[in-house]
């Protein structure tokens, strides 16, 4: 039998609370999460079949004071397991826990957690957006080569994918934020 997996999975930004139920599923049916790679690629391993709590914080300034960041979650019963892309992931078996527990005490450490992640993730995008999209619009469409028209539709292409992604991040995020209220 094999003792280890690995399956190809994506969750956007604003996707992490699946992600956390994805963890938990696949450790109650007897896998372990060990770790995540490139894009996308979780491993496990083969453990007894348990209810275990994941959870993710998006804190890419904890690494700064790492040791600390994690003896203050490991002082709560976290177990940290690593950090990838800025989230940090830790996990704790229902056995342990004392009712409801989260990484989060409070709606305003969750929104808080929702905003870094915004300042991380989609401000730059939004950088990207107006500083190399927007100008590379105006600039091909001004010119009548073939290949500027060619970029041009690329770029009208980019435009239409990150309005479409702004308003998906922007809708997630006040859902969230309506689910705290």
């Amino acid at each position: 039998m094999k003792d280890r997996k690995t399956v190809l999975r994506f969750f956007t930004i604003p996707e992490w609370q699946k992600e956390q139920d994805f963890l938990r599923q696949q450790h109650k049916n007897g896998w372990k999460f060990t770790g995540v790679n490139a894009i996308g690629f979780y491993h496990f391993d083969k453990c007894e079949p348990e209810d275990v709590v994941y959870q993710l914080d998006y804190n890419p300034n904890g690494t700064a004071h790492k040791g600390e960041y994690i003896q203050m979650f490991h002082d709560c019963g976290w177990k940290y397991i690593q950090d990838y892309a800025g989230y940090s992931y830790f996990c704790k078996p229902v056995s342990e826990m004392n009712g409801e527990e989260e990484i989060f005490c409070d709606n305003a450490s969750r929104l808080d957690m929702m905003k870094r992640v915004f300042q991380g993730r989609v401000f730059p995008l939004i950088l990207f957006f107006f500083l190399l999209i927007l100008p590379n619009i105006y600039l091909q469409a001004h010119f009548s080569s073939l290949i500027n028209q060619i970029l041009l539709i690329l770029f009208m292409g980019l435009f239409f994918l990150y309005l479409a992604l702004f308003a998906w991040f922007g809708y997630q995020f006040w859902r969230y934020w309506k689910s705290l209220q």
